[in-house]
Formats: C-alpha cells, sequence, structure tokens
C-alpha cells in the first residue's frame, strides 16, 4: 500500500524587492535561515531527512539545494537536489518529495525554494575569445526556440489578454484588489506565523531582522493603477502596476508519511493528494494552470467547487483572468490573502510560498481542500491539491 505524504511544516522568508533587502545576502543563506526554522518546526532530526529537493533558476550554476543544506547545518550524509521547472520549482519541489514518498523511498523530505533575481548572473553573448569584447555584451536566456517563439513574458501576457478580451480596466480592477487583501492579511497579521526573520546587517554594520513583505504596495489605488503606461507592447493592457514583481525570497516544507507523523506524534498541516504539470505554448505560457488543473481533478474525480481555497499565482492579472474564463474558477476563492502582483514573485521560491500560504489559511479558515497552480515561462503549468 502506497504511503501518504503530508506536510509537517512550511515557512517562509518575508519578500524582498529587487535591490532590496536581500539583494545583497547570497541565496543559499536565506534558504538556509528558512530551512533551519522548518525542521525546528517539524520536530525532526536533520539526520531524519532522506533527500532535500529545492527550486533554483537563477544562480548560474553549482548545486544550490547541497550548497544551501550545508549552510543550514545538515549533516554531510544529506543529499540535496536542485531543479529548475521556473515559477513552478516549489510546487515541483513538494510533488516530487511527495511521490518518493508514496513510493516507500524515504520518511522524511525537506522541499522548497530560494531565488534571488537581485543577484541573477548575466549571459555572455557568443565571442571569439572569453572577454575580448569590452564592455562585454549580454544575451537573454532561452525558454524556447525561436522558430517557436520566446517572446518576453509580458507579451505573452498581452496574447492572453487579445485572445480571451481581457480589459485593462479588468486586468487594473484585479491587480487593485490583490494589493487590496495583501494589505490587509498583513495588518490582521496574518503573515507573522509563517515567515521567518532574516537578521541583516546594513552599510553602518547595524543589525536588525527583515519580517516584513516589502513589495506590497497598500496605497495602490485604481485610478493610479489606470494611468500607468504598457510596459511590453504599445497600445497594449500589461503594466508595471498589473504585473507580478521581480523579487528576492525563499520557502521551506517538510514532509513525511502520514505513518511517521502519527507514530512521532507530530501536528500534520495538510495532506498532499495529488500534483500535475503540463505543456502549452510558450507564445500563451500563462495558460499553462489550466491543463494542469485539469489533469488533477480528473485523476482525482474532484471539480473547483470541492475547493474552499485556491491560490493562484498572479504572474500577471491578465494571466489569471483568462485561465479563470477557462476554468470559470469562483474568484471569491483565489488568493484571498493577495498574490504576487502585491507581494511579489521570487521565481523558484514562489511555488513553496504558495503553499506555505495555503496551508496557514485552511488551518486558520478550518477549509478542508485547497488547490495551487502556476504558469510557467517557456509554456507549462503545474497544479498541486492539498487536503486536511
Amino acid at each position: 500500500m502506497m504511503k501518504q505524504p503530508v506536510i509537517v511544516s512550511a515557512v517562509r522568508t518575508a519578500i524582498a524587492k529587487q535591490g532590496g533587502t536581500l539583494a545583497n545576502m547570497d541565496p543559499s543563506l536565506y534558504g538556509a535561515a528558512v530551512m533551519k526554522e522548518a525542521i525546528q518546526r517539524a520536530h525532526i532530526r536533520g539526520e531524519d531527512i532522506e533527500d532535500v529537493i529545492f527550486g533554483n533558476c537563477l544562480a548560474g550554476g553549482g548545486n544550490m539545494a547541497r550548497l544551501t543544506l550545508l549552510e543550514a547545518g545538515l549533516p554531510l550524509s544529506i543529499p540535496g537536489m536542485t531543479i529548475d521547472r521556473q515559477c513552478g520549482s516549489g510546487l515541483n519541489s513538494i510533488g516530487l518529495a511527495a511521490d518518493q514518498i508514496r513510493a516507500g523511498r524515504g520518511e522524511v523530505y525537506l522541499a522548497g525554494g530560494t531565488e534571488s533575481m537581485s543577484r541573477s548572473p548575466y549571459l555572455l553573448a557568443p565571442q571569439s575569445r572569453p572577454y575580448d569584447r569590452m564592455p562585454p555584451q549580454f544575451v537573454k536566456r532561452k525558454l524556447s526556440p525561436d522558430h517557436i517563439g520566446d517572446p518576453p513574458m509580458g507579451i505573452t501576457a498581452e496574447n492572453l489578454a487579445e485572445k480571451y478580451e481581457v480589459t485593462r480596466e479588468e486586468q487594473d480592477l484585479f491587480a487593485f484588489e490583490s494589493q487590496q487583501k495583501m494589505s490587509q492579511a498583513i495588518n490582521n497579521g496574518w503573515f507573522k506565523e509563517q515567515i521567518v526573520p532574516i537578521s541583516i546587517t546594513n552599510r553602518k554594520g547595524e543589525s536588525y531582522l527583515f519580517d516584513q513583505d516589502e513589495h506590497v504596495r497598500p496605497n495602490t489605488t485604481l485610478e493610479g493603477l489606470s494611468k500607468l503606461s504598457p510596459v511590453f507592447k504599445k497600445g497594449g493592457s500589461v503594466t508595471a502596476g498589473n504585473s507580478s514583481g521581480v523579487n528576492d525570497g525563499a520557502s521551506a516544507v517538510v514532509l513525511m508519511s502520514e505513518d511517521r507523523a502519527n507514530e512521532k506524534g507530530i501536528s500534520v498541516l495538510a495532506k498532499v493528494k495529488e500534483w500535475a504539470v503540463a505543456g502549452v505554448d510558450p507564445n500563451t505560457m500563462g495558460i499553462g494552470p489550466v491543463p494542469a488543473v485539469k489533469k488533477v481533478l480528473q485523476r482525482t474525480g474532484l471539480s473547483l467547487g470541492d475547493f474552499d481555497l485556491i491560490e493562484f499565482n498572479e504572474a500577471f492579472a491578465a494571466q489569471v483572468l483568462a485561465c479563470q474564463r477557462e476554468l470559470s474558477m469562483d474568484m471569491n476563492k483565489v488568493n484571498v490573502n493577495g498574490g504576487a502582483i502585491a507581494h511579489g514573485h521570487p521565481i523558484a521560491a514562489t511555488g513553496s510560498m504558495l503553499i506555505t500560504k495555503l496551508v496557514y489559511e485552511m488551518e486558520r479558515r478550518d477549509a478542508k481542500r485547497a488547490l495551487a497552480a502556476a504558469c510557467i515561462g517557456g509554456g507549462q503549468g503545474i497544479a498541486l491539491i492539498l487536503e486536511r
């Protein structure tokens, strides 16, 4: 009989702006901070962990999972694997860990992701001799071959807005509501328990704790959003105000078998029911969650009406609204405490942050079932179901 994977702890950093509070810190360090806290809250020892599966997209090489777990002080015997499914990496890490537990390969896993968009390295353009060209020329990292199309993410959102007739007014209203919901959640203290304070030393040598999301704009107004110019396309509708941010942050989740949790008397936050990934046209990558969600619904025999909460990564307002047109989601259940337009999108960490937000909100509302989903640059989607 397959084992049931459960989440027993989930934490995150506060989310920083690009060039903000975490800009001068290596992502392995704040990744280590959330790892240590997740382990402590799970009431386990480092040596109990079978493997660490951690997302990172932008570090430019190395094995961020292994580096981070060693920074966290885990035993040298604990392995680590870094995964890169872009915006879906954090969710994917949890899904993979859950699958390992189901298969009986191990009892305890550490998953999540860490990202620094502030410190992302550049890719040098081809040249006859390395560093021959000064100043160097840089090129964009490809997510799809040219013959298929590899547009900027904002253009993919414009493509969806045009295809699904999502108006600028709809996008701005969605963005405004995201900012308002998150501001209310912060004021109510609903994020405090899930955030691990990070010790920061400023240029004056003074230390302080970074423990509040800094990307959110509580004073956002519809009038202000309406005045912003389109960023990606002349005459378009996608602006900085109705798009997600460029951010730094980390999140960690401890999973174990339900049998182990019961045996050790460890409280369960949620069960990982099912997850799925899907591919779509890179030119409309934001629609990726639709086939992924349909897969998990088909596998479980559930419908969207069976869910109490839905956490849908807000890459762009146009993208979420296009998916809503396909899935007919009840928007009163979607991103009840705001989303990435408000709090930002530290790519590889975002998925595990969605899960972290969900498990605390499920507990607060005594919700029984929740869905997390994200689009993925290059034309993919991912979805994961939680139950309590």
